[in-house]
């Protein structure tokens, strides 16, 4: 809704008179305690990937994202050489702090720096990877940047809506639900209906001060459970 009115008496949306726009992302590396994101290369990145990838003997990882899964390391070398090289669509490889090994790969797409709207995508976590420190931090790092230092108003996850796991990591990670796209792409020789999900600029500095508590290491016991939860946290935060 909107309490704003043009002069012809209609509801128009909120004015944005200082809007320039944001900057794109381009192919530049962030860095936390737990994890590196790195532009992706094949020379460097495709060993690493390959062997953390064919953790995951049933290629489950593969089922939700167009390409894969990769029967060798060629076939993969080939696909992270066209992948990096490619403006419009940043790929980025996750390097487990713990490993020293890069055991993931995401990007950014849909870039619309006119708009402010940009979309994380083309997440893939080896097993080694799933439901770690690193792999969370991954997440908050290519948030950070978005926000903090691309200035963009809008973040955006979308995956198929059968992709539980993915739903289920949009939600922990604070994005909102928006609802449900049917028919809405072919992949893979199959349908896919498309969830949206999205994080906000005025939702960000709540989202942000939860994921540094959860990140930080006085959160986690002697075994590495957690104390308290990234949900907990964004509760906590919105409180106060």
């Amino acid at each position: 809704m909107t309490d704003h009115i043009n002069d012809l008496g209609q509801p128009i949306g909120a004015p944005l008179p200082h809007w320039t726009g944001a900057r794109h992302p381009c192919h530049i590396g962030m860095e936390g305690r737990y994890c590196r994101v790195e532009p992706l290369e094949a020379d460097r990145h495709t060993a690493d990937l390959f062997a953390a990838f064919r953790q995951d003997r049933t290629d489950a990882i593969w089922t939700y994202v167009p390409y894969g899964p990769f029967a060798t390391h060629e076939e993969l070398h080939t696909w992270a050489a066209d992948a990096s090289g490619v403006e419009a669509q940043p790929y980025f490889a996750i390097v487990n702090g713990a490993s020293g090994k890069a055991e993931g790969i995401a990007s950014y797409m849909r870039i619309q720096p006119e708009h402010g709207v940009i979309e994380v995508g083309g997440i893939t976590l080896a097993p080694a990877l799933q439901r770690t420190r690193a792999a969370t931090e991954a997440m908050y790092l290519m948030m950070a940047r978005v926000f903090d230092e691309l200035g963009d108003r809008r973040y955006e996850w979308k995956c198929d809506a059968l992709n539980a796991p993915s739903c289920r990591a949009a939600e922990r990670l604070g994005f909102t639900y928006e609802g449900l796209f049917r028919q809405a792409i072919v992949y893979k020789g199959r349908n896919r209906d498309t969830a949206w999900y999205s994080v906000l600029d005025s939702e960000w500095p709540q989202l942000a001060a939860a994921f540094k508590a959860w990140l930080d290491p006085g959160n986690f016991d002697a075994e590495g459970q957690q104390k308290r939860s990234l949900a907990r946290l964004r509760s906590e935060h919105a409180g106060a």
